[in-house]
């Protein structure tokens, strides 16, 4: 019993920070790449970029091993988890998304660090 409260408490903590909003962006964003000039800066944008992708990768992780969890053992969680599998999906895609999205940003930058049209 006390471990099933313990896994409920954690994976609740857990959906509550993923729902807060988060910007993975360190930085002005905007600013950073207006004043993108130089070789230097497209490498720092782009290594940028490819960390933020693997953040939200290691999310997807993250949500997919939540997601197995509900539908593996879905008793546990009763009436109280309707729903959770659906938001865990979208997480997963959303997240997905935005790891995609930012590989090609980190693409770009790479290809303007080396001179070429992106």
């Amino acid at each position: 019993m006390k471990t099933s409260l313990l896994i409920i408490l954690f994976l609740a903590l857990g959906l509550l920070t993923s729902c807060a909003e988060y910007n993975p962006h360190s930085m002005d964003m905007d600013q950073a790449v207006h004043n993108a000039k130089s070789k230097a800066d497209h490498e720092v944008l782009a290594q940028h970029y490819e960390e933020v992708a693997k953040e939200m990768q290691n999310k997807v992780e993250e949500h997919k091993k939540i997601l197995s969890h509900y539908e593996r053992e879905p008793w546990l969680w009763g009436k109280r988890a309707i729903g959770f599998d659906v938001h865990c999906k979208n997480l997963i895609r959303i997240y997905s998304q935005a790891a995609e999205e930012n590989l090609e940003m980190a693409k770009m930058h790479r290809e303007l660090a080396a001179g070429e049209k992106p």
